[in-house]
């Protein structure tokens, strides 16, 4: 069935973060309570880019709240990280309100959002709060010295180009390439995280790092499942009133209904063990 979306907003100590809320139509309860953060190389994009990834994550059986967090360069790292991880910290607090008593918190994103959805999972771990139960990673952006073979292979990576350009907004300055919640990827410590699905595409400049990173996790004793889509060249930009899924959103909504039963299952047995 398909899924439906309705704008918020979450007060957060007085700062006010606009949110699209995304739900099918039928919902067991409690269901999967997912913070999603769009993509835009940090310093674009807002709750419509992203509106066929939410819509597919609906319709697999979760609720969606998309966040409208601040973009470089007005608003550098860490910014947009200390904003979501205080939604991330508010949804967990009110989740019987969203999905349900009991609902498991889970945290996705794609390429820059995904960039700060891996950060809160170290933010988490780190503070020990609040529990997530697992991360959905869209061809992540995580490595600002853009060396990879696939960016590369997209003629990317020299100052100008837009990925260059969002990461020198977004850091501010060099060292912060060197801080793990900007540069996961090069963090020494990545053991402890939630477990993820990695996702990523064959044409994707993404591709390397995504791949790279479930490496880097797998190595760390992290649980990480991956799949690499053939062809998301019709991959939109502003769809958030598409009538039906397009072929690659059909093709992701099973990978994320399976992983989000799964871990809300095992984020339970771990509580109740």
């Amino acid at each position: 069935m398909s899924a439906l979306w309705t704008e918020d907003r979450l007060d957060l100590d007085g700062t006010v973060l606009p949110i699209r809320v995304y739900r099918s139509g039928v919902l067991a309860r409690p269901a999967p309570l997912v913070l999603h953060l769009h993509g835009g190389t940090f310093t674009c994009g807002d709750l419509d880019c992203s509106a066929l990834i939410c819509r597919a994550m609906a319709e697999a059986g979760a609720v969606v709240v998309s966040a409208d967090y601040p973009l470089a360069p007005r608003h550098p790292f860490p910014a947009a990280l200390n904003v979501s991880f205080a939604a991330l910290g508010l949804l967990h607090r009110q989740r019987a309100r969203w999905a349900g008593r009991g609902a498991k918190l889970f945290v996705a994103g794609e390429e820059a959002g995904a960039n700060i959805a891996t950060a809160l999972t170290l933010m988490a771990r780190d503070q020990h709060q609040p529990p997530v139960a697992g991360q959905i990673l869209i061809s992540p952006m995580l490595d600002p010295s853009l060396a990879s073979g696939s960016i590369h292979a997209a003629e990317a990576g020299a100052a100008g180009c837009k990925w260059a350009d969002g990461w020198h907004s977004y850091l501010g300055s060099a060292d912060k390439g060197a801080h793990p919640y900007a540069a996961p990827l090069g963090s020494r410590r990545l053991g402890g995280v939630a477990p993820a699905l990695i996702i990523t595409s064959d044409d994707c400049p993404m591709r390397d790092e995504s791949l790279d990173y479930v490496r880097r996790l797998q190595g760390c004793g992290v649980p990480v499942e991956s799949h690499v889509i053939a062809d998301t060249s019709d991959w939109p930009q502003d769809s958030a009133d598409a009538d039906s899924l397009p072929r690659w959103a059909q093709e992701l909504r099973p990978l994320f209904a399976s992983f989000l039963a799964g871990h809300s299952i095992a984020a339970a047995e771990s509580v109740q063990a």
